[in-house]
């Protein structure tokens, strides 16, 4: 069995749409040639602004988690901060279709914006979700309404500025979900896991899944 066939396999154990797991058979066919080209060719990640064209994606296991946490929500208004090509994105708007809700999903680069919205057509999902370009500390104030879900996935330094932001926004039972908190870690991250912490109302756990995911929990006293 190949690894996209077993992508697959795990995907359809919370997605039974055949369109939306094609496109997700898309994404796990470009995110393992995208590492098999790095292997033999290091020099490759040597190379400016190489990130941006690379599906450096939340990874299958926290994609199945966001998705089983989203569709636990009555009709939730999504949040994610950092559309990059659109993989979580499509975890995240299958579950907002599946519950009545809605994604928002902002990205400071129109071309993966782009990019992103193309696949949730293909898969059949646009119609879910709202796509912002822009800078996402500004996006996070000109928006309306609250939120009930966070997805945080962008370059990490903006991780705090983008709680400080939403943190006002959060509706009863909120959860915040970040990504990258143990791989590739570092001061940035290590800030936020104290920064949200210190959030009244916030309890937070860090769990070992994928790259590390910091999930918290808001309640107002």
């Amino acid at each position: 069995m190949s690894d996209v066939e077993e992508k697959r396999g795990n995907a359809a154990s919370v997605i039974t749409d055949e369109k939306v797991l094609a496109v997700l058979d898309l994404y796990n066919a470009r995110i393992a040639d995208e590492r098999r080209a790095r292997v033999e060719n290091p020099a490759l990640m040597q190379g400016i602004g190489w990130r941006d064209t690379q599906l450096l994606t939340v990874g299958e296991e926290v994609g199945i988690l966001i998705n089983i946490i989203a569709k636990s929500l009555e009709k939730p208004r999504i949040l994610e901060i950092g559309t990059s090509y659109g993989y979580s994105g499509i975890w995240l708007a299958e579950a907002a279709r599946a519950t009545g809700g809605r994604l928002i999903t902002l990205e400071l680069h129109d071309y993966k914006s782009n990019h992103a919205r193309e696949m949730a057509e293909r898969a059949g999902l646009a119609d879910h979700v709202d796509f912002l370009v822009g800078d996402a500390v500004d996006l996070i104030g000109s928006l309306p309404g609250t939120f009930d879900l966070i997805l945080l996935d962008l370059w990490k330094d903006m991780y705090v500025p983008c709680l400080e932001a939403f943190y006002p926004r959060l509706n009863p039972g909120a959860i915040i979900i970040a990504d990258n908190m143990i791989f590739p870690g570092g001061p940035e991250v290590a800030r936020y896991g104290r920064a949200v912490r210190e959030k009244a109302g916030i309890t937070s756990v860090l769990l070992p899944v994928g790259q590390g995911i910091e999930i918290s929990r808001y309640e107002p006293g």
